[in-house]
């Protein structure tokens, strides 16, 4: 599937076959995809945290997750979750591969941009998270498969379920597999005259 033929197609899908399997290649096909995506300085914040176990599946879905049957049904369930303090873990392995003067500079930008700014570390992380959602999703869809976002989950317990890091952030989750049914037609997009504005508001 082109590109653009899979932007246009990818639609949140509810409904999963809950007997479909995604084999272990093509997971790593997928998230292999998803860690193409861009990040700030190339810090790569994002952990993806896949949800396998079948009893902690069910037990977000129906203590924490407002019954979404996605939560159990798709053939694959992605916490996406990303560390706030990557930029100060080795950052020197962000940029093993570059040239050493430009490996230098960028290293050493680094710590300048982030130091004192947590709201900062906050928003790159969740920018970081958002890039590689829509990376994923993509892929998934290129590959044959339908998926879905999702934030309605109370991110304060499924944080301790997961024993989410305290420098970490949560993000959405997004659930992958087989759909069972047709999307929805889309309910409404806005025109481009309503979001594009040149040059300032």
């Amino acid at each position: 599937m082109e590109t653009l033929e899979a932007i246009y197609q990818r639609r949140s899908v509810k409904a999963f076959d809950p007997q479909h399997r995604i084999s272990s290649e093509q997971e790593r096909k997928l998230l292999e995809a998803a860690i193409q995506a861009p990040t700030s300085f190339n810090i790569q914040h994002w952990r993806f945290v896949i949800l396998r176990d079948p009893q902690l599946r069910q037990r977000i879905r129906s203590e924490f997750g407002n019954d979404q049957s996605q939560m159990t049904d798709a053939s694959l369930l992605i916490l996406m979750t990303a560390d706030r303090k990557a930029w100060t873990k080795e950052p020197e392995r962000y940029w093993r591969n570059a040239p050493a003067e430009v490996a230098k500079m960028l290293v050493d930008w680094i710590a300048p941009f982030h130091e004192g700014r947590e709201w900062l570390e906050r928003d790159e992380a969740q920018r970081s998270i958002g890039m590689a959602m829509q990376t994923l999703m993509l892929a998934a869809k290129s590959m044959g498969y339908e998926s879905c976002p999702m934030i309605g989950f109370d991110i304060d317990e499924v944080a301790k379920l997961v024993r989410l890091p305290e420098d970490h952030v949560m993000g959405p989750m997004i659930a992958i597999g087989k759909g069972t049914n047709d999307p929805w037609p889309k309910p409404g997009q806005l025109s481009l005259d309503e979001v594009v504005v040149d040059n300032g508001f």
